[in-house]
């Protein structure tokens, strides 16, 4: 049976006697704090530095001075391949005891905390470092700069145009910080800012030596639709599209290509801008200069339509020598049309030679001149008196331009439109496009200029009035209306006559009113202006000239049903004398009246 030991009194046991492992309680503290005093005091989130005292294939272990070492995975050293036991690394406290009493850092998170603080320094200081180029994204390149993620713009790899990126993976180069992002923590670098600072000096001592006029050879960088940039071996310079060739150039891409090696020449440079003027069409002679010495004014020549504007259309007959067509020059019609109606860019067109100014390197071309000119026989096609259709072209206040054929214009004068009609705008009597047939009354072939005249195909009704409305003569008329102190009085075949107001007086005192039919004396006969005035007055006071007595029909103002014989005999002796039988009786005067109240 086992020996039981008694606890009683155990408030007085003297455990400080007890020595089981041969220290006394006075000797265990002294040791524990020694023991203590080996061991580091460590904070979390902060770096600190440990020792690798083992490697594995999965693990890397680290001592930190701590009363448990630390585990960190192999891949966070995947960068050193070269890690071995006593290396001294950077770590990260993460936590001081994990669940199962573990020392938790990391050595990645050491690296980042470190590499922040050390490329804010960089951007500071404007130190140049070195970095890995991981991969391509898109617009640049990611680069490793002390273990951060940097990105590399693809404006900002090199001073030219950079057309493959893959070229610089998998490379190391050096770089400059030119931003952070410190609410992203994003970084971007440059390795451009580098050569740019290399190459401001080389461009100063380039621009230094230039001058106007000297040759140097380039290497085409750079192409766009307004000219070609040019490295001249550190500083670049422009050659304008207009400067390339001395013919036509659409896009310079059909002179030169990248990378192409070219002789160019200064044509003027800008010491403040640092930019350049270049040329390489000056490195050639004029076309202008070989023109063929004995190319003369109204020569023909052949050439290709190079551009068309409204105005007209540049013809290029030899590379770089190009002439004008004016749009007048393109037909011997008087109405201006667009180039685009006689011809298209790339068509080859013949012409003969207008002007030339070999000094000033102009030429104006005709291709009218081609073709024979209407007017040069002018006379014998429109002669005088002869009829001929014609189209109406354009109107203005005082006639109307139509068209006899093309290249041959004449003008209708308002006052030879209408023998009856008394219009006031020529817009009242024909449209734009009307075909109408005319008679040339006058040609002036120095000025180019042709009188035509409608109203002449038919004959003068007033010559037959001059017969009827002599003065003196009485007809039967109704007054239609009264305006500015005078009647309008309706008088037989449709003619109108003035009553002043004075010579509406009636025989009994009164004064003749609208719509009343009365007899009326001819007081005044105007042809030229057309003008009839009439008198009642005159009828009762002179008396009655027998040998007219035209009536109007019965109902119809102005009109007549029959007519003396003295009436009948004066227009047959008219008709007779012009040998006309068109109003050689009455029925002939009444279908002029119907025609003129026709076209009232």
């Amino acid at each position: 049976m086992a020996k039981q030991i008694s606890t009683q009194g155990s408030a007085d046991f003297d455990w400080e006697a007890l020595a089981l492992d041969g220290y006394t309680l006075a000797q265990r503290s002294e040791l524990s704090d020694v023991y203590e005093k080996t061991l580091t005091s460590i904070n979390e989130k902060e770096v600190i530095e440990g020792t690798v005292i083992a490697v594995t294939k999965k693990e890397v272990i680290i001592n930190v001075g701590y009363k448990s070492e630390g585990v960190v995975p192999a891949s966070e050293f995947r960068y050193n391949a070269e890690l071995k036991a006593g290396d001294v690394v950077d770590v990260f406290v993460e936590s001081q005891e994990d669940k199962s009493g573990q020392l938790v850092i990391s050595h990645r998170t050491a690296r980042m905390h470190k590499a922040w603080i050390r490329v804010n320094d960089v951007l500071r200081t404007g130190e140049v470092i070195t970095g890995f180029v991981k991969c391509r994204t898109k617009g640049g390149l990611i680069v490793d700069v002390f273990g951060i993620e940097a990105f590399l713009p693809g404006s900002q790899i090199d001073v030219k145009p950079i057309r493959d990126y893959d070229v610089y993976v998998g490379k190391n180069m050096e770089f400059k910080v030119v931003k952070i992002n410190q609410e992203f923590r994003n970084v971007v670098v440059s390795h451009k800012a580098l050569i740019e600072a290399e190459l401001e000096e080389q461009k100063k001592q380039i621009i230094s030596g230039l001058e106007k006029g000297q040759v140097l050879e380039g290497t085409v960088k750079n192409i766009t639709s307004y000219g070609v940039f040019i490295d001249l071996g550190g500083v670049d310079g422009l050659i304008h599209i207009t400067d390339l060739s001395w013919g036509r150039v659409n896009h310079p891409e059909e002179i030169v290509e990248l990378d192409q090696k070219l002789n160019v020449v200064i044509l003027d440079f800008d010491d403040d801008k640092k930019r350049i003027a270049l040329g390489l069409k000056q490195l050639q002679p004029h076309p202008w200069d070989a023109l063929d010495a004995n190319l003369a004014v109204g020569d023909k020549v052949s050439g290709k339509v190079v551009v068309l504007a409204d105005y007209g259309a540049f013809v290029e007959i030899a590379a770089g020598v190009e002439g004008l067509i004016h749009v007048s020059e393109m037909s011997w019609s008087q109405h201006l049309r667009s180039a685009q109606d006689f011809m298209q860019v790339g068509d080859t067109v013949e012409a003969v030679i207008l002007t030339l100014d070999r000094e000033e390197r102009k030429m104006s071309l005709g291709i009218k001149q081609l073709m024979p000119d209407p007017w040069s026989a002018i006379e014998a096609k429109y002669a005088v008196g002869t009829k001929h259709h014609a189209k109406v072209r354009n109107f203005t206040n005082f006639g109307v331009f139509v068209e006899l054929e093309e290249g041959v214009d004449g003008l209708i004068h308002i006052s030879d439109l209408s023998w009856q009609k008394k219009i006031k705008h020529p817009s009242e009597f024909c449209k734009v496009g009307d075909e109408m047939e005319v008679v040339v009354l006058e040609i002036d072939r120095e000025n180019r200029r042709i009188s035509l005249g409608h109203k002449q195909l038919e004959e003068n009704p007033w010559d037959v009035f001059e017969t009827i409305f002599g003065e003196g003569s009485v007809h039967q008329g109704t007054i239609i209306e009264t305006k500015d102190k005078a009647g309008i009085v309706a008088l037989p075949y449709g003619v109108e006559g003035i009553c002043p107001s004075k010579h509406l007086r009636k025989e009994d005192g009164t004064n003749a009113k609208v719509e009343e039919t009365l007899d009326f004396k001819v007081i005044e006969f105007n042809k030229e202006s057309k003008k009839i005035v009439v008198s009642h007055t005159r009828t009762f006071e002179d008396g009655t000239d027998e040998k007219t007595t035209a009536k109007p029909a019965a109902g119809k103002k102005g009109a007549t049903s029959g007519a003396g014989s003295s009436t009948s005999q004066a227009v047959k002796a008219n008709n007779s004398s012009n040998e006309k039988s068109t109003l050689g009786d009455l029925d002939a005067l009444a279908a002029l009246k119907e025609k003129m109240e026709g076209g009232e």
